[in-house]
């Protein structure tokens, strides 16, 4: 069952993390992650309700992956989480009508790939501007894995494009106007306007047609309401998942 929800009920997220990110989640994906896996959930609350958008950080080019999934990641991998393959292995056993075994089968392995935070028996991915098609990836791979009984649940931190944009735009333009009309450019410093990346109506769209089958998963977006309120001020160097944030 898919289920959008505004997050008003404090036993589930408390005020900092639901009135700061948006949400759509299938099968009680909180509820099971909350009472199955309290260390993990516990994890994804702290991170959601302390973690918010520098526009600083955001809006500047850097690292392969960018900026903001590499911070993000740094705070779940401070808490014990890892970036991991999950690779799934099946074995064949041919027993007689006594229950004997007769024959072993040759294992057939099944090679995963690498998310960006696995601990316990959940899995989280920072899809913040990747392809689109890391969502098929993404969810196919979480209906395997639960399936196969290795996670409870699976969880997806991504972006509200549109409303994102127009934020950029607000910023940039606000911090054109203190400079020196020689130096000034309407061109945002990232690329935000393509629509063929990962995005929070991307993944609903996906989630949608089923594409992870009855594995629960929980769609967070980060929007408007995760900005830390901050104008936009020219970082001093380049950028480093290292340093100190701004």
């Amino acid at each position: 069952m898919i289920l959008t929800r505004t997050y008003d009920d404090p036993t589930i997220l408390p005020r900092g993390a639901r009135n700061a990110w948006e949400f759509m989640e299938t099968n009680s994906a909180s509820a099971i992650l909350k009472s199955v896996c309290p260390v993990e959930w516990a994890d994804i609350v702290d991170v959601l309700t302390h973690y918010r958008l520098d526009p600083s950080t955001w809006l500047r080019k850097g690292g392969n992956r960018g900026a903001i999934p590499e911070e993000i990641d740094r705070r779940f991998h401070d808490r014990g989480w890892i970036e991991a393959r999950l690779d799934l292995e099946t074995r064949g056993l041919i027993l007689d009508r006594d229950g004997r075994r007769r024959r072993e089968l040759a294992p057939v392995l099944q090679e995963g790939y690498l998310v960006d935070n696995f601990k316990g028996r959940v899995v989280l991915d920072v899809e913040w501007a990747a392809k689109d098609g890391n969502l098929d990836r993404d969810l196919a791979a979480y209906r395997a894995w639960h399936e196969a009984g290795l996670i409870s649940a699976a969880v997806v931190i991504t972006r509200n494009r549109l409303e994102l944009l127009q934020l950029a735009r607000e910023l940039w333009g606000a911090y054109q106007k203190g400079l020196p009309m020689s130096e000034r450019s309407g061109k945002l410093p990232v690329d935000l306007t393509t629509s063929t990346t990962t995005t929070f109506d991307k993944a609903a769209l996906r989630v949608k047609r089923g594409v992870m089958g009855t594995c629960p998963i929980l769609i967070i977006g980060a929007n408007r309401a995760t900005w830390n309120g901050q104008p936009f001020r020219e970082p001093p160097g380049p950028y480093s998942a290292a340093t100190e944030e701004l």
